[in-house]
């Protein structure tokens, strides 16, 4: 995929730790430049990001979502320097499940591209992403118990989903990283490329993804987040239901239309 970056740099929502990219066929690349922090989620980039993905989750232009650190490292933890002299009103105020709450609820499919250390809040917002594709350099952890404090942006419970209790136990007692392709096994991973890959095959599959019906990639993403913490009759109605509701849709007709006609669809999202 050729990128113009100059063209589509979307400069109201960069910043000097944030760079947010519009490129062709609906893909929105987002990368943290903190290259000399390794990427540390200080308090002005997780700002960033907040309102990146709010305004990215609004934009019709945007259909897949991005997120990269870059070559090198993806994110190394928080900024322990903003945490090391603070109290527990003071972390309490600073509402972190709210600023991290536009990644979450994002209702478009975001692809993680993970080269370099994902540590700390760094795995935990790769662990935001619906798809996490990793290099073969990339490692995984949750080391906040070395300096005496846990995961507090969902690391201890998106990772038991991921990968399992006794798993997550491991990574989370212990603080030791784990290597790509052993968290491809443990199942937090979905794809392990060589580190030269990964951020150009996470921009194909974005393409990809962004080339389907949007109504139906986000009833997908919508139910498959739903029915997880729902019992399976539960999450089985759910499924019926947003299934049901597609074929509402221009993009079922035409999907449906074009298959038959044996030629490419044209989706809409309507």
């Amino acid at each position: 995929m050729h990128v113009a970056v100059d063209e589509y740099l979307v400069t109201d929502l960069c910043t000097p730790e944030l760079r947010v990219q519009l490129l062709d066929g609906g893909v929105a690349l987002v990368t943290l430049h903190r290259p000399e922090a390794t990427n540390a989620l200080s308090l002005p980039l997780q700002a960033a990001l907040s309102r990146a993905f709010t305004a990215l989750a609004e934009d019709e232009r945007v259909r897949a979502i991005v997120l990269t650190g870059g070559d090198k490292v993806f994110a190394a933890g928080g900024d322990i320097k903003s945490m090391e002299g603070c109290g527990p009103i003071e972390i309490m105020r600073r509402h972190t499940e709210r600023v991290w709450a536009p990644i979450e609820r994002c209702p478009k499919p975001i692809i993680a591209a993970v080269c370099g250390y994902a540590f700390g809040g760094g795995a935990e917002l790769a662990m935001h992403c619906d798809i996490i594709l990793a290099g073969e350099g990339a490692s995984f952890a949750q080391p906040e118990i070395r300096i005496g404090i846990m995961p507090g942006i969902g690391g201890t419970q998106r990772l038991v989903r991921a990968v399992g209790k006794f798993n997550a136990m491991r990574m989370l007692l212990s603080g030791r990283p784990v290597s790509a392709p052993e968290a491809q096994v443990m199942g937090l991973v979905s794809q392990v490329l060589p580190d030269a890959e990964v951020l150009p095959e996470a921009l194909k599959l974005a393409a990809l993804i962004a080339a389907m019906p949007p109504l139906a990639v986000m009833q997908i993403k919508e139910v498959v987040l739903a029915g997880m913490d729902a019992s399976l009759d539960a999450a089985l109605m759910l499924e019926r239901k947003a299934n049901q509701l597609l074929f509402a849709t221009q993009d079922q007709k035409e999907g449906m239309q074009a298959f038959i006609e044996k030629r490419k669809p044209r989706f809409e999202g309507r």
